[in-house]
């Protein structure tokens, strides 16, 4: 007879909980950066698009920092900015230095092969030159990024023990692929709706081609919806398709499962988070999306990264006791 897991009263203290959210949200960063980095420099014109290539800095709200640094955006000053620059907090050199950090005060709790995964990764994030973001090893770097970020998902899921730490770890995972993906259609949504009847078709089917692909959505949207792009189908995919591994909705209801856990079996009691959550995804309807698909879906996609942020708050300021 296989043995239930028994409910424990014993709480992670509150700085190593806040550690494991942040952990899993610097790495999936490091991965988000690089796929719009890569997705970017794919269609872009060239190295000098400036509208192309500020679409970044504008998607992390960094445009008057990166304004502060360089004159313009180009794909070797983005470059500089988002891979090479440790002063930028939203640089990868600063996630995976916060990441790095973060899992050295975790080492206790997480397993020798994320430590040392963590370690060899930040090694090569800290050996990257101009002379590696040069347009011939561009989209080099952004492989490199994108294998390190998966094979620290891959050996955590192998690896890390499930216990409170692995569910506040995943709580971080899942709210950061969330708010992500409001950034990325927020940023580039309205700028391709109204062009849905555009009669350069090519053009306006390579931007939504752009959108998805730098949210890993590209081949999955096209099972769903073979025949072309759709604005409203689009919204509606990226934020409440529940089969979409980075939908807004799969993953804020992914979070509040594992809320549901630490509250049943180790009896962390967090009401303002999951009240919150179970808000945000009565809202993520496919029937609702639709019908914010307009003028009103840039409000509502800033008020679900409003709580987002507030949820994160409230994990890591109420649990336990």
């Amino acid at each position: 007879m296989n043995a239930i897991a028994k409910p424990h009263k014993v709480h992670l203290i509150a700085r190593h909980a806040e550690g494991m959210i942040w952990l899993a949200r610097y790495m999936e960063r490091i991965e988000n950066m690089a796929r719009i980095l890569d997705v970017t420099n794919t269609f872009a014109r060239d190295a000098d698009d400036t509208r192309n290539w500020l679409s970044i800095p504008r998607i992390n709200g960094d445009l008057a920092e990166f304004y502060k640094k360089h004159p313009e955006a180009t794909q070797l000053t983005v470059g500089e900015f988002y891979l090479l620059d440790s002063d930028n907090y939203t640089s990868v050199q600063a996630f995976i230095a916060a990441a790095r950090e973060n899992a050295r005060t975790l080492r206790a709790l997480i397993p020798t092969e994320m430590w040392l995964q963590i370690n060899v990764f930040h090694g090569r994030i800290r050996a990257l030159t101009v002379a590696d973001i040069t347009p011939g090893h561009f989209t080099a770097v952004c492989a490199m990024l994108k294998d390190g970020a998966q094979a620290h998902t891959g050996i955590t899921e192998g690896t890390l023990y499930r216990d409170q730490a692995w569910h506040f770890y995943m709580i971080g995972r899942y709210l950061e692929r969330a708010d992500q993906t409001t950034r990325l259609l927020d940023t580039r949504f309205h700028s391709l709706a109204p062009q849905s009847d555009a009669v350069d078709a090519d053009i306006d089917a390579g931007q939504w081609n752009a959108l998805l692909r730098a949210a890993a959505g590209y081949h999955a949207y096209r099972r769903e919806h073979p025949s072309g792009y759709n604005a409203q189908e689009v919204a509606s995919f990226l934020l409440a398709n529940t089969a979409f591994p980075r939908s807004v909705g799969l993953n804020l209801a992914q979070a509040e499962w594992h809320l549901t856990q630490l509250r049943t079996r180790y009896f962390l009691r967090m009401p303002a988070a999951l009240e919150r959550l179970d808000a945000l995804n009565g809202m993520m309807t496919h029937q609702n999306v639709a019908e914010l698909a307009g003028r009103k879906l840039s409000p509502f996609l800033d008020y679900v990264q409003r709580e987002i942020g507030s949820l994160h708050q409230d994990i890591v300021g109420t649990f336990g006791g």
